[in-house]
């Protein structure tokens, strides 16, 4: 009679323990309002974060507004639409800047968004700066920032989408010595809230560093040179501000090996790195 009982309770334990081995193995529920799967498990953003860090960026490029959603600089000869002011080239003249309107388009059509036929040839209908000011208030324009109003979410996505994407692109573009540094500091500023800001403000701001055209004398400005720049014994809580520090560094730098005089622009740059302090 013991040795039954004893053979019970061995039978019971034993299937307690796989139970719970089982419960263990299965995944983790995903948390809930998150927008885009994350990267090694660290790069996550919920709902709230993705509504503060896109309302920020629409502030830093646009002002808050709705008519900066749609922009034109003076002394540039491309459009700078939506919260990111995403580059639009006429065909007649391109640059040496990533052209990223198109790509948003294509990510708003992949969405499922109504986008207007004319945005879907690809190239900016108006071929300078003073046609796009004559066109402020045409249907086109209209519905343009009509659109771009309506995807702000979405287009917090779309920056959020392209920062996953940098990091192979610049582990790629450097020496294998620099890489751990840059990939250390990179998770760094992604485990807090403000560091992803930083981040993602930065490459759309300046880009990831990783093109050739978009240097000069060689050195560059973008995300991957501010990472470069930052200490690398930084800890966690103090990476944003040695992020927002490394990029004035670099920024100082372009505006001293600029071709033409940019001096004009630095007072706003390091007023919009203060907000990732």
């Amino acid at each position: 009679m013991n040795n039954l009982i004893e053979k019970i309770i061995w039978i019971l334990t034993i299937n307690f323990m796989l139970n719970a081995c089982s419960s263990v193995a299965k995944d983790p529920p995903k948390p809930k309002n998150s927008l885009i799967n994350k990267l090694d498990s660290l790069l996550t953003i919920s709902e709230p974060e993705a509504k503060a860090i896109g309302k920020r960026i629409w502030i830093n490029e646009c002002g808050g507004t709705i008519e900066g959603l749609t922009s034109w600089n003076k002394g540039e000869y491309f459009a700078s639409l939506g919260i990111g002011h995403f580059i639009w080239y006429h065909r007649i003249k391109r640059g040496p800047y990533e052209e990223s309107f198109p790509s948003l388009v294509r990510y708003l059509v992949s969405k499922g968004v109504n986008v207007p036929e004319f945005i879907l040839n690809k190239q900016c209908p108006w071929e300078t700066r003073d046609d796009f000011v004559k066109a402020r208030n045409s249907p086109q324009m209209i519905e343009l920032r009509n659109l771009l109003l309506s995807t702000i979410p979405l287009q917090t996505e779309f920056i959020l989408l392209r920062l996953e994407n940098a990091l192979p692109k610049m582990l790629s573009a450097i020496s294998m010595k620099n890489r751990s540094t840059v990939q250390a500091n990179f998770y760094k500023l992604t485990r807090t809230a403000k560091g992803k800001y930083a981040l993602m403000d930065y490459i759309n701001f300046k880009g990831e560093g990783t093109k050739i055209s978009e240097r000069y004398n060689g050195q560059g400005w973008g995300m991957l040179q501010a990472l470069e720049e930052m200490n690398p014994n930084t800890e966690t809580r103090n990476a944003p501000n040695e992020f927002a520090q490394a990029a004035e560094k670099v920024l100082i730098r372009r505006v001293r090996n600029a071709p033409r005089d940019e001096s004009i622009w630095l007072k706003g740059w390091q007023n919009r790195l203060k907000t990732y302090h």
